[in-house]
C-alpha cells in the first residue's frame, strides 16, 4: 500500500470511489435519456447505474486471480450499496425499510448482470431482448433506440478490454459518449 502510494497511485479506497463516481457519471450523461431513449426516472437512472457497473465488473473479471481487480470489483459492489442506502434514506425511506429496499436492488443489480452476461454470451438478439426487459422495461422505445444501446454497450465492453489489469487497478476506466455510438458495431 505504502508503495503504490509513492509510485502515484492512490489508496484502494481512493481508486473505488474515483470509478465508482466515474461509473455514476457516465450513467448519468443525458445522450442516454434524450437520444437513446431511457426513461430519466429513478428506475432508469437505476438501470443505467447498473449496465456501467456491470460493464467494469465484466471486465474486471477477465483478471482471474488478480487481488487488486477482485478488490476493485467487490468495492465497487460494496460502493452502490451505500450509495442505494445514502440515496434512499435521503428519499425519505425509514430505517426499518431501507435494508428490504437496498436488499432487493442488490438483488436487481445480481439479475441484470446474468441477464447481460447470457445477452454477451447469445448474441445480439438476446442482448436486445435484456435489454427491453431492464433498461427499456418501463417504456416502449424504438428499434433503433435498442440498437443504439446494444451498439454502446458492446463499444463500451470493447473499450474497457482494451484496458490493462494495471490500468484498471489504478482506476483508468474511461466510456464511450452515447451520442457517438449509432448501432452494433457487430
Amino acid at each position: 500500500m505504502i508503495l503504490a502510494r509513492w509510485f502515484g497511485r492512490g489508496s484502494d479506497a481512493e481508486v473505488s470511489r474515483a470509478v465508482y463516481e466515474r461509473v455514476v457519471a457516465q450513467a448519468r450523461e443525458p445522450g442516454f435519456y434524450a437520444r437513446l431513449g431511457v426513461p430519466d426516472t429513478p428506475e432508469g437512472r437505476f438501470e443505467m447505474l447498473t449496465l456501467h457497473l456491470f460493464l467494469v465488473l465484466h471486465r474486471l473479471k477477465h483478471e482471474p486471480g488478480d487481488p487488486e481487480t477482485a478488490a476493485l470489483a467487490q468495492s465497487l459492489t460494496d460502493h452502490l450499496v451505500a450509495d442505494m442506502d445514502a440515496n434512499l434514506r435521503e428519499m425519505g425511506a425509514g430505517d426499518l425499510g431501507v435494508g428490504r429496499k437496498v436488499k432487493r436492488m442488490a438483488g436487481a443489480l445480481y439479475g441484470r448482470i446474468a441477464a447481460y452476461e447470457a445477452g454477451l454470451d447469445r448474441g445480439e438478439a438476446a442482448l436486445r431482448e435484456a435489454l427491453r426487459q431492464t433498461v427499456f422495461a418501463t417504456t416502449t422505445p424504438t428499434a433503433e433506440q435498442v440498437a443504439a444501446l446494444v451498439g454502446y454497450l458492446l463499444a463500451a465492453r470493447d473499450r474497457l478490454a482494451e484496458r490493462t489489469a494495471g490500468e484498471l487497478a489504478r482506476g483508468t476506466i474511461d466510456f464511450p459518449m452515447p451520442e457517438t455510438i449509432a448501432s452494433p458495431s457487430r
